[in-house]
């Protein structure tokens, strides 16, 4: 009776082990792969009117450029205007209310 249930137990449990692995997602893979497989989605729809070997060519090149470097955000650049802006307050020494009005108008100003 106990092998009956032990092998009852091992079999449950091959089966649901095996049945969870299958859901996880693949780890880091997945994610390359996505990027790739949009890649191709618009090397694709960009070369939908080509044929043969000028499709093939443009193919070729459209898979293997560079993706276009990311705009900077309004985030990176404000993160670039505060750090310039406190090397600047530090640079001159100001402490509390001063440099408080020296922060403000150096992150208020645009440009």
């Amino acid at each position: 009776m106990k092998q009956l249930l032990t092998l009852l137990g091992l079999s449950l449990s091959m089966t649901f082990g095996s049945a969870f692995a299958a859901d996880a997602p693949a780890p880091a893979a997945s994610a390359t792969k996505t990027a790739q497989q949009g890649k191709m989605a618009t090397c694709n729809k960009e070369a939908a009117d080509k044929k043969g070997d000028e499709r093939k060519a443009f193919m070729k090149e459209c898979l293997s450029a560079k993706p276009a470097a990311p705009v900077a955000s309004k985030k990176t650049t404000q993160q670039e205007k505060m750090k310039t802006c406190n090397k600047d307050a530090g640079d001159k020494k100001l402490k509390g209310d001063e440099r408080k009005a020296f922060m403000k108008d150096c992150l208020s100003n645009k440009g």
